[in-house]
């Protein structure tokens, strides 16, 4: 990966160059950050049959509990992408980090649904913020690897999306309460906060996007404004995948225990393995930066739907979900959702990076809060057969059709 360093917004005077030591040490605790907050959504979904048990939660009211966090990180977004084009986006993290944490320190002691969706509300904006500021100090210090960059911090939110079910699995039963995981994953995001403070340089959280570009006016032939055609249709791409990421992630481990009859430890390790395919965004993010990205894109959907049509209208042993999560994670996060975010920051010129990530939060995690409310209701009317096959089958095809408005001539081009 190549690199280059920078200065804050608003900062001229020169700055140090970074070792490859800083560097390795700066980006594996932004990446371990990252996997902290995957594994900080997740222990949720596993334990919502408890959940909803002990509190009376309908189904509806689960499923927009499990996903209606994400309203948080879709809000978040913008403002947040706006900032870090601006201010420190070390200190966002920073700042970001403390905030989930004290969302999800909130999620136990909650009475019943309005007050659970406050903190879950606010925990999603916390894990959006750090999202969309690291996304964009990700994009601007590997500028020209950023797809790469962005596949090894998917690895990082799959080894979380992995990690998390067991985790949060084992020390509620060890503790024989659902309340433990939340209480464990809050002190961990503490110590993490401490954890970037010191190790992670602002000479790579502020680099200056573009500032190894050979020549002014390089990025003429891409729109000056962030909302154009290509941000429309990758847009568009974006939210269909957090419908149909989220619509899984949601409610799979319901509908593994109540429709399919798997043990609770079972369906754990079948979301899990769905972590096990996201770290599959490595060899993604590489494709990105060698194909054609809204193709890439449209084949990804192609397998995200074919995968889906199988999981909930075909396979009805744990072996065969095992499998089909794992590609679920592969296509719907490791590859829709690193190169949704690579190529949203491609549509937009290097100084609009920060609202590039911003503009992929906002259409993806819009989405995905009424992705589970979606899904159940869907379960409702059409049972888990039909629902997965309309909201996970056939919605990608409009996935499709929004990529067919971008135009790849108009982006900024990979190196």
């Amino acid at each position: 990966m190549s690199s280059t360093t920078g200065h804050s917004p608003g900062d001229t005077s020169p700055t140090t160059s970074l070792t490859k030591t800083s560097i390795a040490i700066g980006f594996a605790v932004l990446c371990a950050s990252y996997m902290l907050n995957a594994m900080d959504r997740q222990i949720f979904y596993p334990l919502l049959p408890e959940i909803r048990a002990e509190l009376g939660f309908s189904l509806e009211q689960g499923g927009l509990l499990a996903t209606g966090f994400t309203l948080g990180l879709a809000l978040a977004g913008p403002p947040a992408g706006y900032l870090a084009d601006r201010l420190s986006r070390k200190a966002i993290i920073l700042v970001s980090v403390l905030v989930y944490s004290v969302g999800t320190l909130a999620i136990p002691l909650a009475v019943g649904f309005a007050d659970m969706s406050v903190y879950r509300l606010v925990s999603g904006i916390g894990e959006g913020v750090q999202a969309t500021a690291l996304y964009a100090a990700i994009g601007a210090f590997f500028f020209h690897r950023r797809a790469l960059a962005a596949g090894v911090v998917g690895v990082a939110f799959g080894l979380g999306v992995f990690l998390g079910p067991l985790v949060g699995s084992e020390l509620a039963e060890g503790w024989g309460t659902w309340r433990a995981p939340f209480f464990v994953f809050a002190a961990a995001g503490l110590l993490m906060s401490l954890l970037i403070a010191v190790t992670v340089s602002r000479n790579m959280t502020e680099a200056v996007t573009g500032a190894a570009a050979p020549a002014a006016g390089t990025y003429d032939h891409v729109p000056a404004s962030p909302y154009n055609r290509n941000t429309l249709g990758v847009g568009i791409a974006c939210a269909v995948s957090g419908l149909v990421f989220y619509g899984y992630l949601g409610l799979y481990p319901t509908f593994l225990r109540e429709a399919l009859a798997f043990t609770a430890d079972q369906a754990a390790f079948a979301v899990s393995m769905g972590g096990l395919g996201a770290m599959m965004a490595l060899p993604a993010g590489w494709l990105g930066d060698r194909m054609n990205q809204a193709r890439l894109l449209m084949l990804a959907m192609v397998a995200t739907a074919v995968t889906a049509y199988l999981m909930y209208r075909v396979a009805t042993t744990p072996s065969a979900q095992y499998v089909l999560s794992f590609l679920m994670g592969t296509f719907a996060s490791g590859f829709l959702f690193t190169n949704c975010s690579t190529a949203m920051q491609r549509a937009v010129r290097p100084e609009s990076v920060g609202r590039g990530a911003g503009l992929f939060m906002f259409t993806y995690y819009v989405a995905a809060a009424f992705s589970g409310l979606l899904f159940a209701r869907l379960v409702g009317s059409l049972g888990w057969g039909g629902a997965g096959l309309w909201q996970l089958t056939l919605l990608p095809v409009v996935g499709i059709l929004g990529l067919l408005l971008v135009d790849p001539s108009k982006m900024v081009v990979k190196r």
